[in-house]
């Protein structure tokens, strides 16, 4: 018997997103070669009070004659940006919030942050890791090569905990990069800002992709 209602149905209840992501930070070289999920939640930030991913796009129109009429359309750029506000006022939270490595920060009440003292953000790996409300299946963003900015903002209230935005920005991490500490790989060559990778609840195989240089 065909479906008499119309409109857009739902195929499939297990694939709606609600809830947030967790995120990981973890060290971009020691992980360069790796293109599947190696951070584990030990390296999450903890308590978020949202988490937005974007991946935005501009574009070049090619137009002609008179009147003028679109003949194609050419890519000029790409970026990818995953932005959430953390809940856990740590050493380590606030050193990525200043785009400090935080793998130093290893306790949560004991460390300081300089402040006036501002310097390119470091490169760190970062893992957004959505597991869907079955709680099997996830979504997994992975940014390889990143570099956080934020304007620290941290406002008191008396009934909410305070949330700290930062903008996690996935950079390239393909071969053409040869920084000797913060390199690229051949393993992101065709996906150089990172991937979006779902799992069906399996377990994930790590891929090593190496380079050999003459």
């Amino acid at each position: 018997m065909a479906v008499s209602r119309s409109g857009p149905l739902t195929k499939d209840t297990t694939t709606i997103a609600l809830g947030l992501a967790q995120i990981r930070i973890g060290n971009s070289p020691n992980n360069i070669t790796k293109t599947t999920m190696v951070l584990t939640s030990s390296d999450s930030l903890g308590a978020l009070a949202n988490t937005n991913f974007s991946s935005t796009a501009e574009y070049f129109k090619l137009e002609s004659g008179y009147p003028l009429l679109e003949d194609a359309t050419y890519p000029l750029r790409e970026k990818a940006m995953l932005e959430c506000a953390f809940k856990e006022m740590t050493p380590a939270n606030f050193a990525l919030a200043k785009g400090i490595d935080p793998s130093t920060y290893t306790d949560a009440h004991t460390g300081r942050i300089a402040l006036g003292a501002i310097s390119t953000p470091e490169f760190v790996r970062m893992e957004a890791v959505y597991t869907y409300p079955d709680g099997t299946n996830t979504m997994n963003i992975i940014f390889p090569r990143a570099q956080v900015t934020s304007a620290i903002e941290m406002e008191f209230a008396e009934e909410e905990p305070a949330a700290v935005a930062v903008s996690i920005e996935g950079k390239r991490a393909d071969s053409g990069i040869t920084d000797a500490n913060n390199p690229g790989n051949a393993a992101w060559d065709d996906k150089p800002l990172g991937q979006i990778v779902w799992n069906d609840g399996s377990t994930f195989t790590t891929t090593t992709t190496t380079t050999t240089t003459a």
